[in-house]
């Protein structure tokens, strides 16, 4: 964060920026911003765009005094925020990354993310990245600076999760050597043994009783295995913990536990595109992007609090809400209207 040598005599702050990203439902952008407030002009909103240096730290220092920061679940994802129209040549961070949503390679920013649901149900980011290509860092590589880093300011999860993507066995042994229990998904083709010596891909093991099965994950070590039938498709998930003696005490309702909290990350990020406007910016610099994507996540951390506080049930609910007095006076208005000049 950038740190004030003297009072600040600047017009626009982040904690105006965060209200218009909730409010503003299509249109977002300095000149929009600037039209709306009259007041403050849109190089005034351009400038605090550009002269914030807020990192994920300050994400995290703003948190920790709200959430339990042991014993919870820390979830990675990572998603792709749509900019189709973008030109890569002329905009940081744009490039062509593999989405979920879109099933193909689409023009975006990839924005990666470490999301943690403590014991009471707060669910938050913690750390975050933006995928620049131009450092040569993989998405894995990011990962695991980021779980060290979040370790280093304090946060202690019992449970790491993830998808597919990122149960590499070298992610696996990180994770392990931080004694920490971890649940993966893990692709159909993954090699495990059930008898010393024999090797069999995990989709084509017949014996699934209810509660999984202890395996052998090749060049790792002993694992616990699930499935379950999303989509009309198998999906493969395994589970490991810091003390194997506990490995075959874990249950299918403890998959189903652990696996509803890393779901949460997948809603964060439906969230922050829907009603944080974080996929809505025309600026092209690395400094007002990386600024602009803080603010939509910090949006939806007070979305959160809020929910949790009951101020709302549900992070929607402001957008949902926000102009019904809007859309009630303009119907009534136009019923007016069309009876004096029917």
């Amino acid at each position: 964060m950038r740190i004030l040598t003297k009072p600040s005599t600047a017009c626009c702050d982040q904690n105006m920026y965060i209200s218009y990203l909730l409010s503003d439902p299509h249109y977002t952008s300095c000149t929009r911003l600037s039209n709306i407030l009259e007041s403050v002009s849109h190089d005034s909103i351009n400038r605090f765009l550009e002269r914030e240096r807020y990192e994920p730290k300050d994400l995290f220092d703003e948190e920790k005094e709200k959430i339990e920061l042991t014993r919870g679940t820390l979830s990675i994802d990572d998603s792709v925020l749509d900019k189709p129209y973008s030109d890569p040549s002329k905009a940081a961070f744009i490039d062509y990354f593999w989405s979920g949503k879109h099933k193909r390679p689409v023009k975006g920013i990839n924005l990666i993310s470490l999301f943690y649901t403590d014991i009471h149900g707060i669910s938050v980011p913690v750390n975050f990245r933006i995928c620049d290509k131009k450092s040569g860092k993989t998405k894995n590589d990011y990962f695991r600076e980021m779980i060290l880093e979040v370790i280093s300011w304090g946060l202690r999860p019992a449970w790491i999760t993830g998808d597919s993507w990122y149960s590499s066995n070298d992610n696996l042994k990180f994770i392990r050597r931080l004694n920490v229990n971890f649940l993966f998904g893990i692709e159909n083709n993954r090699l495990i043994s059930t008898e010393r010596g024999t090797y069999i891909q995990i989709q084509t093991l017949e014996d699934w009783p209810q509660d999984g099965k202890t395996v052998y994950l090749k060049e790792y070590g002993m694992v616990m295995v699930f499935r379950q039938m999303y989509k009309k498709v198998y999906r493969y998930y395994i589970i490991s913990v810091a003390n194997l003696d506990d490995l075959d005490g874990i249950s299918y309702a403890d998959f189903e536990r652990i696996h509803a909290a890393h779901w949460c990350i997948e809603r964060f990020h439906r969230a922050i595109k829907q009603v944080c406007n974080i996929e809505r910016f025309q600026v092209r610099r690395e400094n007002p992007i990386k600024n602009h994507i803080f603010c939509a996540i910090k949006a939806f951390v007070r979305l959160e609090f809020m929910r949790f506080d009951k101020i709302i049930p549900h992070w929607y609910e402001i957008q949902k809400n926000l102009f019904l007095e809007v859309i009630r006076n303009f119907i009534e208005r136009s019923e007016k209207y069309q009876a004096v000049n029917a």
